[in-house]
């Protein structure tokens, strides 16, 4: 099973400067372990580990641009072909 992720710039060096790369997995926590074991700790970067393995409260994920946290979070199913994107929060602006 084929999965596309898309990487932000910050997280680029955890995949030598890939802006995307390829994954798999059943589900998300599956997939960012796979990620894991080619792109040693880009996962502490997208899952905190504290909060029961949750996605850390900066890190927002998209499943085919569907926010994951209206899914089932990191226990999201995939299937072959999808597309998930890691973005980080943006905040910020002016009062």
């Amino acid at each position: 099973m084929a999965i596309e992720v898309r990487i932000p710039t910050i997280l680029r060096t955890y995949t030598d400067g890939a802006k995307a790369v390829e994954g798999s997995g059943e589900t998300l926590a599956e997939l960012f372990a796979d990620l894991e074991s080619r792109h040693s700790g880009i996962q502490e970067r997208i899952v905190d580990q504290a909060a029961g393995g949750e996605l850390r409260r900066f890190v927002n994920v998209y499943l085919n641009d569907e926010d994951v946290r209206f899914l089932d979070g990191i226990s999201t199913r995939l299937a072959d072909g999808d597309n998930v994107t890691i973005l980080p929060a943006v905040a910020g602006g002016m009062v």
